[in-house]
């Protein structure tokens, strides 16, 4: 070891340090975070972690680079002068205090949101104030704060006492020919390691993608390169070639009236028949994080949510219904304009060039149109896409009500649900209103005037078995269906209940698991996009479930053929009481990772492609073992649901820049 060059030695010392730490914060992340009821096998477990010592050699040598590069200069050397050893201690300190910065934000992200971090939790930077405001009353700031100086001021303390150590270390003497040997064998080691696999092409992150259970890729990957290289992600556009190939297949999955593939016209002209008397109102309900295992209705033994059980044994129930993704934002959009949104690093909401959107609710000519929100609908720029396309539309947010403000989501929801039926009851002329709640959402805050409302005290395993992370979930869960129930309550007292149509649905699921939950929901995760829907409307209709695929696309649909308002759909949605739609339909939902995974879900099949059309799969959703590829079973209908998916998916991103208001 003594003809070793001293900076190579003390290089290594630094990377075994680094690889030690960033051991022990995977290790963290997979103890946490790890589900006993659908644990990763033992021998993904050792490829994630082996997986994950490559990725983290890379970053380990990234950080020493400028040392390795600059270190040999005697003038800056780390050995020779006090004044370079703590320049050199300062820079490595801040290098070191800023990743472990990021690995505690990995660390609450998949706390808050169940993936990785990537380069789209950008988009909480535009909401700096509240993004900020969210963070500090969730988490312990102040003490993860000390945890990171300390743990930063014991790294430098090992490389200050490790830099004095070999400063005093005899340096050998070395022939020319000796130091450019070493040299040499020097940086091809780095380069190994940086490369980090023997074969043609490098380690890359698509490498962590190994198992199909979906904590798996996250145990292997190193959030720091993971994030970096999602930033690499350009905006979504579309490619009218591509949308001209899949056009007879979409066109007549939508029902096209006059299909024409040279001005691609996806509109269909709906004359729905007059079911009421009277025009009904719309109040349009829209559930934060409302996952469809976590209710009663679903199968939840823990009775969490009694008030929606009772709206959706008697009105209409769909229990198979999805939302595209998951985000608030992305969901307030797929609402409003009835197409999913595939922006991967902002919102479709966030982007200027596609806010003009058409939107069914204009439909609704004659009506008020009224937006309740508790917090500010400047978060992900919701404003901009209600008011640039709803004309006259009333919107009340934060500062509009006499409600207190509770936390960062701004009123509670029971006090938002109070506020709305105050402004509903008041109204003479026919109404749309949507209630956007928010308050199933960290810190969990209940308020003190909650009107009866009775927290429930269950063990962290319990409500692990059922799908809750802990027992503030669970009543905060609760404590959004009691504002329903409390909301309809009131609004029965109301002359306007009796020809309103209450719709509910959820803005997206959430990642989890649980014993009363199907070996699919379990293991495809798409219980991260499944929620309740349901129509209540108890004077106007009866109690019927419905259990095909819908989509939150098909709610404005639905809701203008309902209320018998003839209409364009230049959308991807349909009218599902429609007796005629095709019951053996499929949903289009995405998840937003790197590279996007695109799907259709239905009934009892999956189909799964990522856009680089490099990985496609075929899910049986009654089996036992879902996560089995069965597409080389059923090659005809694998191939049939491929070119769906894709042509749907280049549809999508047409139809963002061509689906403006006429």
């Amino acid at each position: 070891m003594h003809n070793i060059p001293r900076l190579f030695r003390f290089i290594l010392v630094i990377t075994g340090l680094h690889l030690l730490v960033f051991f022990a914060l995977r290790f963290g992340l997979y103890w946490y975070f790890q589900n006993p009821t659908d644990p990763i096998s033992s021998a993904d477990i050792f490829k994630a972690f082996y997986l994950g010592l490559k990725f983290d050699l890379r970053l380990s040598l990234v950080m020493t680079l400028p040392l390795f590069i600059l270190g040999s200069i005697r003038l800056i050397n780390p050995f020779e002068y006090d004044s370079t050893r703590r320049f050199w201690l300062f820079i490595q300190g801040i290098i070191f205090a800023a990743i472990l910065f990021v690995y505690f934000i990995n660390f609450a992200y998949f706390s808050y949101l169940h993936k990785p971090l990537d380069a789209s939790a950008i988009r909480f930077l535009q909401n700096f104030s509240i993004s900020m405001e969210m963070v500090w009353s969730t988490y312990p700031v102040v003490w993860l704060s000390l945890l990171i100086i300390s743990i930063t001021t014991a790294y430098i303390y090992i490389l200050n006492k490790s830099i004095k150590y070999y400063s005093n270390v005899l340096v050998p003497m070395h022939s020319r020919k000796q130091k450019i040997i070493l040299g040499t064998i020097s940086t091809f080691i780095l380069i190994f390691g940086l490369y980090g696999k023997v074969s043609y092409y490098p380690l890359r992150w698509s490498d962590a993608f190994f198992s199909t259970h979906n904590f798996a890729p996250t145990v292997a990957m190193n959030p720091i390169l993971y994030f970096l290289n999602t930033l690499k992600n350009r905006e979504v556009s579309f490619n009218i070639n591509k949308v001209k190939e899949y056009y007879p297949e979409v066109a007549a999955y939508l029902g096209v009236n006059k299909p024409n593939i040279n001005t691609l016209n996806f509109s269909r002209q709906i004359t729905p028949k007059k079911r009421f008397k009277q025009q009904p109102n719309v109040v349009m309900v829209i559930l934060e994080s409302f996952a469809a295992y976590k209710t009663g209705v679903f199968g939840n033994p823990l009775d969490p949510t009694p008030n929606i059980d009772n709206l959706a044994n008697t009105g209409i129930y769909f229990n198979n219904f999805y939302t595209p993704s998951t985000g608030t934002a992305r969901s307030v959009w797929t609402s409003v304009t009835s197409t999913p949104d595939v922006e991967v690093n902002k919102t479709s909401t966030r982007n200027p060039l596609i806010v003009k959107q058409n939107t069914l609710i204009n439909t609704f000519k004659g009506y008020e149109k009224l937006y309740f929100i508790g917090g500010s609908a400047s978060w992900g720029n919701i404003r901009g896409l209600l008011s640039a396309n709803i004309p006259d539309l009333k919107l009340y947010e934060e500062g509009s009500y006499a409600s207190p403000r509770m936390d960062v989501w701004g009123i509670s929801d029971l006090h938002l649900f109070e506020e709305a039926n105050n402004v509903l009851k008041t109204q003479d002329e026919p109404f749309f209103a949507i209630v956007q709640t928010s308050g199933n959402h960290r810190p969990y805050n209940i308020p003190e005037d909650n009107r009866g409302f009775v927290k429930r005290k269950i063990s962290k395993k319990e409500a692990k078995n059922y799908g809750f992370q802990n027992s503030d979930e669970y009543n905060a869960f609760r404590f959004l269906d009691h504002s329903v129930g409390f909301f309809i309550k009131e609004a029965k007292k109301e002359k306007y209940f009796d020809n309103t149509i209450f719709v509910f649905f959820g803005d997206h699921g959430v990642n989890g698991t649980g014993k009363h939950m199907t070996a699919a929901q379990r293991k495809l995760h798409i219980n991260a996009l499944n929620v309740p829907f349901i129509i209540y409307a108890p004077k106007l209709l009866k109690h019927k479930k419905y259990t095909f695929a819908a989509s939150e696309v098909d709610v404005l649909p639905t809701l203008a053929s309902l209320a018998g308002l003839p209409h364009t759909n230049s959308s991807l949605g349909s009218d599902l009481l429609n007796p005629n739609i095709n019951k053996e339909r499929y949903v289009f939902t995405m998840a937003h990772k790197k590279p996007l995974l695109i799907s259709l879900v239905g009934k009892n099949k999956m189909f799964s492609d990522n856009i680089l059309n490099t990985k496609s799969t075929l899910h049986d959703l009654n089996s036992q073992i879902p996560r089995k590829d069965i597409s080389k079973k059923n090659p005809k209908e694998a191939e049939r649901l491929k070119r769906l998916t894709f042509g749907i998916y280049e549809t999508i991103k047409y139809m963002r820049y061509n689906n403006k208001a006429k």
